[in-house]
């Protein structure tokens, strides 16, 4: 074995308990790669050879125990045969684990994830330290594949099938209490306390294996699971369709068939998973994970870390970002003209706190760095000041002119604005390479990506302290160039304004939604109307139709004027009741051309970005609007569908579709940058 192959360390104490620690060489997180897996297979030789009184297996690294397989390997498998002997290997060597003669336990700290998960699962114990940073779960489903190394099976015959099921549909992650509480770890160490010597406790004097409760053990049987099994397609088929998303359907046809029991459920999980390795939808969720470590990856080593922000502006989108800068640790201060407008802004984050956070006093810590100042105080000691006050050019300037001096020498001067170039903000500023925009997204709390703006006077450290203080509120950076519309907004309002054009032809607004999620985005262009606010569509509608020439969405002045402003308001195109649209019925199904109208637009805007450098490259672009707009990811990102659908069909039915409806279809002449298929 080469020095390079030496990720595992194997110790036995005075005890003989043996001591299997993970510490991947020349990696800062733990994955399960082949080379792991192999030497993983070598060290349990050992132990069997040794034949300690118990094994405890855990984490060298400090921020969590294993964050899952090695994804690169999925990239480089080319047959269904191949992917079926990875997967069967490693699950020989979790089994070889399971097997053991001795008690085992995990000790897990951190994240403990995918792979991570489905080898503590094959130790008879599971031990979690209580931090609030522990996090267990299966979230393959979000690559469009399923656990592969035996968690299909371990999962359901441990925690029951309702609790498995949820963690392998979702991919979300399970927290300590609920993880112990289900039966997830065995055990929970506070904080501060020894979770070496809490694992070597259980090791030595083992207590009875945790069973799930009788009912749901019941489920197992055959003619119960049928009737599971149904029930929970069902609700599988009201978020995805099979056709996009084949793993969730995957999973539940593994429980139904063989109901987490016996040799055949191994060998199942491996040839199911085998074929969704090579599907479309997981080589392009897989493109869309590397995708998120690259923006994750654009603040750059070593990044400025911030304590203090000052936001301006308490409506919507001011007051929920300054609750997410306190959510995320930084001590906020929030300025309006009057107390009142920052009272409901304060009332509002507190109701956020309740719901987020989890730890005993952690809502309470929030709100305290969470402050009223009317007066302005924040903003001398600020690291960051946030602008986030209604779009009117002249109103922002008054304002910098105001902050500016009394701001801090190395403080960011940062816009939320959603469509004004920073051209025209920066006008009198004393030092206009620290104006930003940070522009996030309604709304904040769910919303991942920030466009990072940047005019050509914004200096590249502000650029890139920008970027580093959006990773910090745990979001991803787009950068973007100063341009009308940015880029988010600029694709989606030729998107949005084909979507009115399609109502004031008749076509149902149900209907016109229906057509692009059919297509696989989240919602539909006229739902989404009504959720960015009607007001804010329309204004940036009307200074992108001024810049490009181009129609600006109809039928949205009268709603305003009536006061019908979309979920905000209670009423837009859609009445919205706790949260949601209430669609009224549309007999029928979409015009034929209407997906490719409606999605069109949204590609040849794309294209146009690329071409004039809104966005640096294609794939940066692809990210941006896989995060900001939610374009179906299983597609892997507009410009890739684009190369896999075939530039020159496209241009042919932007062709048809500019003959039959006029100029606005027009193909943007970045599209011959675009030839050739996708790597």
């Amino acid at each position: 074995m080469t020095a390079s192959e030496h990720h595992w360390q194997l110790t036995l104490d005075e005890d003989a308990v043996a001591w299997l620690v993970l510490d991947r060489r020349g990696a800062s997180t733990n994955t399960l790669g082949r080379p792991v897996i192999e030497e993983l297979d070598a060290r349990l030789a050992e132990l069997e050879s040794k034949r300690p009184r118990a094994v405890v297996l855990r984490s060298g690294k400090h921020g969590g125990f294993i964050a899952g397989a090695d994804i690169s390997e999925f990239t480089g498998l080319t047959d269904t045969e191949q992917a079926h002997a990875l997967v069967r290997a490693a699950q020989k060597v979790f089994d070889r684990l399971e097997s053991l003669p001795c008690p085992t336990v995990a000790a897990v700290h951190g994240y403990c994830l995918g792979g991570g998960l489905e080898l503590a699962l094959a130790c008879r114990y599971r031990v979690g330290l209580d931090d609030g940073k522990l996090a267990l779960g299966l979230p393959e489903v979000l690559l469009g594949i399923h656990p592969g190394f035996g968690g299909t099976v371990r999962t359901p015959r441990l925690v029951g099938a309702p609790a498995a099921l949820d963690m392998m549909l979702t991919g979300r992650t399970i927290r300590a209490e609920r993880a112990r509480r289900i039966g997830l770890v065995d055990a929970l160490v506070p904080e501060g306390d020894a979770l070496d010597a809490a694992a070597k406790k259980i090791a030595l004097d083992p207590p009875p294996r945790h069973r799930p409760p009788l009912g749901q053990r019941l489920l197992a049987l055959p003619f119960v699971r049928s009737f599971v099994a149904r029930k929970t397609r069902q609700q599988v088929a009201r978020r995805v369709r099979p056709d996009h998303y084949p793993a969730p359907y995957a999973i539940v046809s593994l429980w139904e068939e063989h109901g987490a029991r016996g040799p055949a459920a191994y060998e199942a999980e491996a040839r199911s998973i085998a074929r969704l390795f090579l599907t479309p939808t997981s080589r392009n969720l897989v493109r869309v994970f590397f995708l998120q470590d690259r923006l994750k990856g654009l603040a750059g080593k070593g990044a400025r870390r911030f304590e203090r922000v000052h936001v301006v502006g308490a409506g919507v989108m001011g007051g929920d970002i300054a609750a997410w800068c306190a959510y995320r640790g930084l001590d906020v201060t929030l300025q309006d003209r009057e107390e009142r407008f920052v009272a409901p802004a304060l009332e509002r984050a507190r109701e956020f706190f309740e719901k987020r956070c989890r730890k005993p006093g952690q809502v309470d810590e929030c709100i305290a760095r969470l402050r009223a100042d009317v007066a302005g105080e924040g903003v001398a000691g600020a690291d960051v000041v946030i602008e986030a006050i209604f779009e009117n050019a002249g109103a922002k300037r008054e304002l910098y002119a105001r902050l500016e001096p009394a701001m801090k020498p190395d403080a960011l001067l940062a816009t939320n604005t959603s469509s004004i170039v920073l051209e025209e903000l920066a006008t009198g500023l004393a030092d206009p390479g620290r104006l930003v925009g940070l522009h996030f997204f309604n709304p904040v709390a769910r919303m991942m990506l920030v466009e990072i703006v940047r005019s050509d006077t914004t200096r590249e450290d502000c650029a890139r302290d920008a970027a580093a203080f959006t990773r910090q509120l745990d979001k991803l950076p787009l950068p973007c160039r100063s341009a009308p519309g940015f880029a988010v907004n600029r694709i989606l309002m030729p998107y949005m304004t084909e979507a009115m054009l399609a109502a004031a032809e008749g076509v149902p607004l149900p209907l016109i939604d229906r057509a692009a999620e059919d297509f696989g985005m989240p919602m539909g262009p006229v739902e989404l109307a009504d959720t960015v606010g009607l007001d804010v569509a329309a204004h940036v509608g009307g200074i992108l139709s001024s810049a490009f020439g181009r129609p600006a969405p109809a039928g949205i002045e009268e709603l305003i004027k009536a006061g019908h402003l979309g979920r905000k308001s209670g009423r837009g195109f859609y009445e919205w009741r706790n949260g949601k649209p209430v669609k009224p019925p549309a007999a029928g199904e979409p015009p034929p051309d209407l997906q490719d109208r409606l999605m069109l637009q949204y590609l040849n805007e794309t294209v146009a970005c690329l071409r004039e450098g809104v966005v640096a490259d294609a794939d940066l672009l692809d990210g941006g609007m896989i995060f900001g707009t939610g374009f179906a990811p299983f597609r892997g990102g507009p410009l890739h569908y684009a190369r896999e659908r075939g530039v020159d069909a496209i241009l042919a039915r932007l062709a048809e579709l500019e003959a039959r409806y006029g100029m606005r279809f027009m193909a943007d002449p970045g599209w011959s940058s675009l030839e050739g298929r996708p790597e």
